[in-house]
């Protein structure tokens, strides 16, 4: 496997330093994945104005958990899977929720179940999903705008959980203790 830096605000290319600042800004840590993607500014920068753009869409926070950790699981991502573990106890999202999606079991309503399905839908046909499928999204309560935020968290997902499989980015201490493998 290739070696990736874990790069510092010393190693880090100039163009990523200011980005790095965010990140602790925002973590209070350079998280691993960051300091990966700092290897290339625009990934970096790319990657956090998408993070951004998600948490300010119109999902709520449970609805923002299911979205990520569904992608998250579905690539099998051993960081992001703990990392959003996390970020899900940090947004009050009940556990219930975080477990069912790390375990890939049935969630606690109808409309978050539908919500997987049709993210699952769009990462699993690569954006390729039947006027059906869609249908039965809006129908649950969710909207265009809802559709087009999915492919918002898909493009963000794809850039993290493909990096952390390149770089095998070792899970951050806080996450460690939520680690997690795919079930076979």
């Amino acid at each position: 496997m290739t070696d990736f830096t874990l790069h510092d605000k010393q190693s880090a290319p100039e163009e990523s330093k200011g980005l790095l600042d965010n990140s602790v800004k925002a973590f209070g840590m350079i998280p691993g994945l960051h300091a990966v993607m700092a290897e290339a500014p625009g990934l970096l920068e790319g990657y956090q104005r998408l993070h951004q753009l998600f948490l300010d869409s119109s999902f709520n926070d449970e609805e923002v958990t299911v979205v990520w950790q569904s992608i998250n699981v579905e690539h099998a991502c051993h960081y992001c899977v703990p990392a959003h573990t996390g970020i899900a106890k940090s947004m009050n999202v009940d556990d219930a929720i975080t477990d069912a999606l790390r375990n890939e079991t049935p969630l606690p309503t109808d409309k978050l179940e539908a919500l997987r399905d049709f993210t699952l839908a769009i990462v699993r046909g690569r954006g390729n999903v039947d006027d059906d499928t869609v249908a039965a999204f809006l129908e649950a309560g969710f909207t265009k705008r809802h559709v087009l935020e999915v492919v918002l968290a898909t493009a963000q997902k794809v850039m993290s959980n493909y990096t952390n499989h390149l770089a095998d980015t070792p899970v951050d201490k806080p996450f460690q203790k939520f680690e997690w493998h795919k079930a076979d």
